[in-house]
């Protein structure tokens, strides 16, 4: 069964790396911006050309990531979810379809995180934690039990969430912040404590 990564660029190089570590195989990228040229060897594809199997989207972006899983979705392919050997998973934590944990990660226990997330190189997401669908966290990034991140969040690289907060939907918590208080739905947030620089 084919096995297609969604994006070339970085990340989608990054989940190449982890399904080697495994010892798994891809059969193709899937990119617009490349299509016909060839990347650590494998062939880059239209995301139209992809015909039947797996796929796993290696896009940072939660409205392309959730755009592209759909429209693969529609044309019969299944998402597949990656875990790199080095990464850390807890008990009672459960992954959605399609997520993705990158090496050096530590996912702790009784988590449920939603389809199409990502949790980066070196990040950890604390007991109890929430993610809904299409939540990043970036690499070094530090989730603490209890918390919520709703559709969409993308919390960046080294950035702190304290115990029991709520990062609602559509927000962007910046590298290097430590969110104190929740943040309000498609905000941007910045600094130690983290305050809101752009959104409703």
């Amino acid at each position: 069964m084919s096995l297609y990564i969604v994006g070339a660029g970085g990340l989608g190089r990054e989940v190449l790396d982890a399904l080697v570590a495994r010892g798994d195989v891809a059969n193709a990228f899937l990119d617009d911006g490349c299509a016909g040229e060839i990347v650590r060897g494998l062939p880059v594809l239209l995301p139209g050309d992809a015909k039947g199997g797996r796929f796993v989207v290696g896009l940072a972006d939660p409205v392309a990531r959730s755009r592209l899983a759909a429209l693969l979705r529609a044309r019969g392919l299944r998402p597949r979810t990656v875990v790199h050997p080095r990464a850390m998973v807890g008990p009672e934590t459960t992954l959605g379809p399609g997520c993705i944990v990158l090496g050096g990660a530590h996912v702790s226990s009784s988590i449920t995180i939603g389809a199409h997330c990502q949790v980066q190189y070196n990040a950890t997401v604390g007991h109890d934690a929430i993610l809904d669908d299409y939540v990043a966290v970036f690499p070094g990034a530090n989730i603490s039990g209890n918390v919520r991140l709703e559709r969409g969040v993308t919390v960046g690289s080294g950035a702190i969430v304290l115990q029991g907060r709520t990062v609602h939907e559509g927000a962007f918590v910046g590298a290097g912040s430590v969110v104190t208080r929740d943040v309000p739905p498609g905000a941007v947030v910045t600094g130690v404590p983290a305050r809101r620089v752009t959104g409703p």
